[in-house]
């Protein structure tokens, strides 16, 4: 960059992190570049502020951190500005020093003798003020660097700095009293009440230039192009009839046409004072916008507000599309828009929890930058669903939902052309739907109730009142107390229940048809989503071949292979898997039904086998080597159903109305229930499924 020109950040032997915090936000430093500055040290103190990540990128401001140390004034002496809060007694060494100086006031850390120091540092020119870190950067954008006048210590400095009682800091603009002949001091408290009445008044100059959209110069001829839009403009006051596109339909056949674009900032990178490149984020589909500063087009002034922006701000971006001559790697789009107006919609925070370029990356990039001793930052799983409004914005998450989207959209439109009627049904009921103790409790009007594990009971009553084929898309609730990753505590269900003719294997020929149409579907209409979601999370696609085994065939084959299984037992995760395997291997299919698994281990209203009472007319679906999909034929007879339910443990009067109108008379039926995260996961090669829950409920987790 030329000549080294530091600037320092001080908090003394106190503490204040959010200082700290936002001298090292993106857009303080890259005010601080813009302003030619090249270091910047940041003492971080004793608090608990843990810094970003030290930046040694080229064309950038370069940050170190250190924690305080008696040898403070050797920054001091090589700064070029120096930053502190008014509670630093590193304050009278930079004026000592003749260093510029920002001074950030708090209200925090308004006693009376900041207020004072406050007051009595104002007259000096080479001080700046900003009314808390929030202001942080528009104070350095403000500054006049041109008129500082070094500060050159004398006789009775003390008494200096003591008497000096001017309320106006420069970049306020206002002239102070002694400038206008007014008298040379006036006293403390006055000077206390007219420091507060400035610095509010400064406050709402910057509010009100904010919402103009012009907070750097507001004679800039070419304000009007670029700005904060007040918030009242956007509470449906206009309608524009403008054309908007979106930012995954530019292409190169637009070269030329101008274009009008809303996405977040994902990127903010400035090379120069002049030049500054926006990467811009629409769902899926980024852009490259670049502001060159053009006279009567781009101003200085619109290319230090681009370089202002937060990331994850909302803009708007009009410009021109030109195509580049070599690839684009930093955006999904191969064009480029040369701005030529931009306007913030919503600014983000300026320190954000997670960094949607960190929460985006790749094993392959995470292996790539250990090789070449690269460290890269690592976003895990618990930080991503602690703050998932932000990791819902990464591109493979949102591919992940588009596709889950799709996929149970055509699941219904096949049923509906199936004939089957979409149902909903209660999510509060009186009794267990399933048995067994996976179900949530509570009271209903002082009753005790719990939460469907499934749409089962009224599924089959809908059944019972008339409709031959059923459907519901619904949440389902278990108290599961699996830490797995296959397992959570709410799910969406996709639950199906039919009359049957004459064999249950005519509901499986119902789940064949309809996953086979609904992975055809996802394959030839999601392409797009699916390279998304392997760019992330590489997988290979599904082979989905039905095959169909019964459950002594499925046993038989696994100790063949070695896997012991208890007698008449259900199968545990690692044999399902085993099995998936060995499948896949013999018969070329990632996706398979097993049927004819023992009564034992299946729900009460299962229907027992013509021929051995032992097993029953039920059946699992499994993709990659995990259970996707559970269904059964039902018992209909209402003797049978009796004394299931007492053979289950189950207390009858908390189902009396599902019990009653099987004595009514009702045609033979089965059906079957699938968990669509589940689906999605294995579909999609996930290895958590709650990368596909848009807010995952788990045995440890409720929020957000």
């Amino acid at each position: 960059m030329g000549e080294r020109r530091e600037v320092f950040v001080t908090v003394g032997t106190t503490c204040f992190d959010e200082l700290v915090a936002a001298v090292d936000s993106e857009p303080v430093k890259a005010a601080l570049f813009c302003r030619g500055f090249s270091h910047l040290k940041i003492q971080i103190g004793r608090g608990n502020y843990f810094p970003s990540k030290v930046s040694r990128q080229p064309g950038a401001l370069e940050v170190d951190y250190f924690t305080f140390s008696p040898t403070i004034a050797d920054h001091l002496k090589s700064a070029s500005l120096v930053i502190s809060h008014a509670g630093s007694e590193s304050i009278f060494d930079t004026l000592r020093l003749g260093k510029p100086l920002v001074m950030v006031l708090n209200e925090d850390l308004m006693d009376n003798h900041q207020a004072e120091l406050a007051e009595e540092l104002a007259s000096r020119k080479h001080l700046f003020i900003a009314r808390g870190p929030h202001l942080l950067a528009l104070t350095i954008e403000r500054m006049d660097l041109e008129l500082l006048v070094p500060y050159k210590p004398g006789e009775g400095e003390g008494d200096q700095i003591n008497t000096s009682l001017k309320l106006t800091s420069p970049c306020e603009g206002s002239a102070t009293k002694q400038e206008k002949g007014e008298g040379a001091l006036i006293s403390k408290s006055k000077a206390k009440k007219g420091t507060k009445k400035a610095a509010q008044r400064h406050q709402d100059r910057a509010a009100i230039s904010l919402a103009r959209g012009s907070e750097y110069d507001e004679n800039d001829p070419l304000s009007s192009s670029y700005g904060n839009i007040p918030l009242e403009d956007i509470q449906s006051k206009f309608i524009t009839g403008r054309t908007w596109t979106d930012v995954g339909e530019l292409c190169a056949e637009m070269k030329g046409e101008t274009v009008l674009i809303r996405g977040a900032a994902q990127a903010i990178r400035p090379t120069s004072k002049k030049i500054v490149f926006l990467v811009v984020r629409q769902s899926m589909s980024t852009v490259q916008c670049i502001l060159v500063v053009t006279k009567d087009v781009i101003s200085p002034q619109m290319v230090r507000f681009a370089t202002s922006l937060t990331k994850e701000s909302i803009v708007d971006v009009e410009g021109v599309i030109s195509v580049p001559d070599k690839p684009i790697t930093g955006a999904t789009q191969q064009v480029e828009i040369q701005v030529r107006k931009l306007y913030c919609i919503s600014r983000a925070a300026p320190n954000l929890p997670i960094n949607i370029e960190d929460a985006s990356r790749s094993e392959t990039e995470f292996k790539k930058a250990e090789e070449s001793g690269e460290q890269l930052v690592r976003v895990g799983q618990d930080t991503r669903l602690n703050n998932r409004v932000l990791d819902l914005r990464t591109p493979a998450n949102q591919a992940i939902f588009r596709v889950k989207s799709v996929g149970v959209n055509k699941g219904r439109q096949f049923l509906l052309s199936k004939n089957f009627v979409e149902i909903f049904t209660p999510k509060v009921i009186a009794g267990s739907s399933e048995g067994g103790a996976e179900v949530f409790k509570l009271q209903y009007k002082g009753k005790p109730a719990c939460l469907a594990q499934s749409p089962q009971l009224h599924k089959q009553m809908a059944i019972c009142g008339g409709f031959d084929r059923v459907f519901e898309v619904g949440p389902v609730f278990r108290a599961e107390n699996s830490y797995t990753h296959r397992h959570l505590c709410e799910f969406v269900g996709l639950d199906v229940e039919m009359e049957i003719k004459e064999h249950y294997y005519e509901v499986c020929d119902i789940v064949e048809e309809l996953f086979v149409e609904i992975f055809n579907h996802l394959n030839d209409n999601c392409s797009k989503e699916l390279e998304v979601i392997k760019r992330q999370y590489p997988f290979q696609p599904i082979k989905y071949l039905p095959k169909r085994l019964t459950y002594d065939e499925g046993v038989r084959m696994l100790k063949e292979a070695g896997v012991e299984i208890e007698p008449m037992g259900d199968l545990s995760t690692e044999a399902e898997k085993k099995l998936g395997k060995l499948v896949s291997d013999k018969y070329n299919t990632d996706f398979f039904i097993l049927t004819k698994f023992p009564l034992g281990i299946r729900p009460f209203y299962t229907m027992p086998c013509h021929d051995n009472s032992e097993y029953s007319n039920s059946f699992d679906v499994f993709l990659r080597g995990e259970e996707i999909i559970s269904g059964a034929q039902r018992i209909h007879d209402p003797d049978m159903l009796t004394k299931r339910i007492e053979q289950c443990g189950i207390d009858a009067k908390t189902i009396s109305t599902y019990m009653d109108s099987f004595g009514y008379a009702t045609r033979p039926h089965g059906g079957f229930g699938a968990g669509l995260e589940r689906i999605v996961m294995l579909f999609c090669g996930l290895n958590n499924i709650r990368k596909c829950s848009l807010f995952p409920r788990d045995p440890q987790r409720l929020t957000p």
